[in-house]
């Protein structure tokens, strides 16, 4: 683990002779330790792609102080598994509700349910937390349904939007703009101000897909979109 200073009051630790999956794990690993374990004058501890950026206070915490300190919380992740969340979330693929998926279905030379398929296969992780509130980076995606963000961006992606950007899947939380390819929809609400936590989906956590039918994504859509996702066992 190497360190890097943003400013006075924060640094980004880094993994940089480990591949971008394990360096994530362990940005995600040591800020659960650090939840765990908190340190005096510690503020924020937030896991991103490959790095770990850390909010202190000066005037409490000395920086080297908490260096070292990191330092040994991340032996200790390495060899304590945290526990793992897991969830099912229910997706209707293409249709008015992926307006995308026939499209980056042909430029792979498959079909639209194939695509579909692969995607709803797949076993992804919550790599870290960004955009929007809410909105969760997953990895884990086949290859070959890796895509491009879109030249220019929709101004409206509707909420629960299943999109592809990159290397990367995710569920837009919320109505936002956006630039990724929209290939389904899922009717689960991921981020709830008046909740604690807010945000249902957090790092390291392991999501599945689910396909379901228009019609019952329409109903469920009609019935509320404050339906939890499934917690597997």
């Amino acid at each position: 683990m190497k360190t890097r200073d943003v400013s006075e009051s924060s640094f980004l630790a880094e993994f940089p002779d480990v591949s971008a999956e394990e360096a994530n794990r362990s940005a995600v690993a040591l800020a659960d330790r650090l939840a765990r374990k908190p340190v005096s004058g510690l503020l924020d501890a937030i896991p991103g792609a490959t790095t770990l950026f850390l909010l202190f206070d000066p005037h409490v915490v000395d920086r080297e102080k908490l260096v070292r300190r990191l330092r040994r919380l991340s032996e200790e992740a390495r060899t304590t598994p945290r526990e793992t969340r897991r969830f099912r979330i229910p997706v209707a693929y293409g249709g008015e509700f992926g307006p995308d998926l026939t499209l980056l279905a042909g430029e792979r030379g498959i079909s639209a349910g194939e695509l579909a398929r692969r995607h709803a296969l797949a076993d992804y992780t919550v790599a870290f937390l960004g955009f929007s509130p809410g909105f969760a980076y997953l990895s884990g995606l086949p290859p070959e349904l890796f895509a491009a963000r879109r030249e220019t961006p929709r101004t409206r992606v509707p909420a629960g939007s299943v999109a592809i950007g990159g290397s990367w899947t995710a569920i837009y939380p919320a109505e936002t703009p956006g630039g990724w390819t929209l290939i389904g929809r899922s009717a689960v609400r991921l981020f709830d101000p008046a909740a604690h936590p807010p945000a249902l989906l957090r790092p390291g956590d392991r999501v599945f897909f689910q396909p379901m039918t228009e019609g019952d994504l329409r109903a469920r859509i009609a019935e509320s979109r404050n339906e939890p996702a499934r917690t597997l066992p």
